[in-house]
């Protein structure tokens, strides 16, 4: 079953088109990467869809219900969580404050409590600094702070934006291992990221955006073996 649908998606920045006719899809416990150039608006098709950014024409439909240009914090009950580039955690606030943020959507005291037991047991390093500030916490701690507070709104579908940036590859390892964790557990993901290798490996499908457009969209296999596709993002000639 289709999770996500974005059909002929337009974006313009002022006079720029950013997005320009963009369609993809995500199943039902899917996990689909984006590669792409920097630039070549991946980030922008993120904003889109979870509200961030407003589009110009177009479709974006989750469960079968429109979501084009509605507003962030009904997105987000609906059921999307976004994971921005960069991390963009709370820094003077403790790894918990910052997952009880996360749950802003919640009503449920004992909810709440249920899932950052949840996610303390997925990352266990954040469950041993659990009251430290989180500017304190190392770039790979802050990834996984980052992700865990998008994931304590209980989301079906997780926007993961560069999760990958700026860590060491070790830890990038280890974050994907978590994504793919993640995903076994029942959350469909969306993944944004410039480690081609590491992303098609990770993801069952995958898509090529440049400048704008969609210029490939196959399995992620596929694309691994795609003479372009190894040119321009895998390094290999």
């Amino acid at each position: 079953m289709s999770l996500l649908d974005v059909t002929n998606l337009e974006v313009h920045y002022g006079k720029i088109n950013a997005l320009k006719g963009v369609s993809l899809h995500v199943e039902e416990g899917q996990l689909v990467a984006l590669i792409g150039a920097n630039g070549a608006g991946k980030t922008t098709l993120l904003n889109t869809i979870s509200g961030v950014v407003p589009g110009s024409a177009g479709e974006i439909t989750f469960q079968g219900e429109e979501i084009f240009n509605e507003h962030p914090h009904l997105i987000t009950r609906m059921g999307i969580a976004h994971v921005p580039e960069g991390r963009k955690i709370f820094s003077e606030l403790s790894v918990e404050e910052n997952l009880e943020i996360g749950a802003f959507i919640q009503r449920d005291r004992e909810r709440i409590t249920e899932l950052i037991e949840r996610n303390y047991e997925l990352f266990p390093r954040l469950a041993e600094r659990r009251r430290q500030e989180g500017g304190s916490l190392s770039g790979g701690e802050q990834q996984m702070l980052a992700i865990a507070r998008g994931l304590m709104s209980d989301p079906k579908l997780l926007l993961l934006d560069e999760p990958s940036l700026g860590l060491a590859p070790i830890l990038v390892e280890r974050i994907f291992e978590l994504v793919t964790e993640i995903n076994k557990r029942g959350v469909s993901v969306l993944l944004v990221e410039q480690n081609a290798n590491v992303a098609l490996q990770t993801a069952s499908h995958g898509y090529v955006l440049e400048t704008g457009t969609i210029t490939l969209d196959d399995d992620a296999a596929v694309l691994l073996t795609n003479e372009e596709v190894r040119k321009a993002y895998l390094g290999i000639a």
